[in-house]
């Protein structure tokens, strides 16, 4: 055999096996569609793990410590039991037949949220109550509900504010979830008058406006992600999230009602702050829609006219006749 004949024949042996035998394994070579369809399980059980844990941190405690009430207030502290627990809050009485306010905040806040406006209106001769909603600030609770265990300790502070001022009117200024709870509590005895501010009208709505404002020019996965968040609420909360429903106790509803929203705002859309206003039609009610403004504290973003519309109203409604 000739030397380059030697050289060139193992070559020519691994070449012929190369195109004989292909060295990808069997299990590479599958249909594109099931390549689409291995892909589209991966995202799904990525988006339900993350939605999982998302509104697993949603549902958790917001702990603050909150400590003594500013001395300008002039007020006490106070415990209340209700059935999720002690709730906690500060307390000052007014001037007499100028009524007195219990003031609610909204999700993941505490009282001290609402003590611009108990600085004003004390200082106007009323009487204020703040409240930590359960499971928030320094009041009990295990986990936040968007609603249901909100609304039992409002509805104890509510009555124990009524029987604080057995001779007064008493109204409630709601934010956002400390709205929708009063809403959706059981109350012993109706308040005079309620402020509503960036109410939301259902739970669906509220979920789903919030995760289109998140997901920005990915708004339309909003059809996904939104029952994904919800299918969770019966299986972490026990709480079926079609029965929360706020808009639908506004129906019937004899108190006057102020309706108060941004016209910036996207988590309350004005469209449904309309709905929330039009549901009340057997009351005395207003709507406020504040211009420029978003799902923020009106007090803040617009002091003077919240004064102007929202404080007439109580004025209204709250001085003795």
């Amino acid at each position: 055999m000739r030397l380059a004949d030697m050289i060139c024949q193992p070559f020519l042996f691994l070449d012929t096996d190369m195109h004989d035998s292909p060295l990808t394994p069997s299990f590479f070579p599958l249909h594109p569609m099931a390549w689409f369809a291995a892909a589209l399980a991966v995202l799904l059980l990525a988006a339900v793990v993350l939605a999982w844990l998302l509104a697993g941190w949603l549902a958790q405690p917001h702990r603050q410590h909150i400590g003594a009430a500013p001395p300008q207030l002039g007020a006490v502290a106070v415990e209340l039991a209700s059935a999720p627990g002690v709730v906690r809050g500060w307390y000052a009485p007014g001037a007499p037949g100028q009524g007195a306010v219990l003031l609610l905040h909204g999700v993941r806040a505490d009282r001290r949220a609402m003590l611009p406006r108990a600085l004003a209106l004390h200082s106007r001769g009323h009487g204020v109550l703040l409240i930590d909603l359960p499971a928030h600030g320094e009041s009990d609770g295990e986990r936040l509900s968007f609603g249901p265990r909100e609304g039992l300790g409002i509805a104890q502070a509510l009555a124990w504010l009524q029987a604080q001022q057995p001779t007064e009117k008493v109204a409630v200024i709601g934010v956002s979830l400390g709205g929708a709870s009063l809403l959706m509590a059981e109350l012993p005895q109706s308040p005079d008058a309620v402020v509503l501010e960036g109410v939301f009208p259902t739970m669906q709505a509220a979920v789903d406006n919030r995760v289109r404002a998140v997901l920005g020019p990915l708004a339309p996965l909003a059809r996904m992600a939104t029952p994904l968040l919800l299918w969770q609420m019966p299986l972490r909360l026990g709480i079926d999230p079609q029965r929360l429903r706020p808009i639908e106790r506004l129906k019937g509803m004899g108190m006057p009602l102020l309706v108060a929203g941004g016209s910036e705002d996207r988590f309350t859309p004005v469209a449904e702050t309309r709905q929330m206003a039009e549901a009340a039609a057997d009351a005395p009610h207003q709507l406020w829609l504040v211009p420029g403004a978003a799902h923020v504290d009106l007090y803040q973003f617009a002091q003077e006219a919240y004064e102007a519309q929202v404080f007439a109203f109580l004025r209204q409604h709250l001085q003795a006749r």
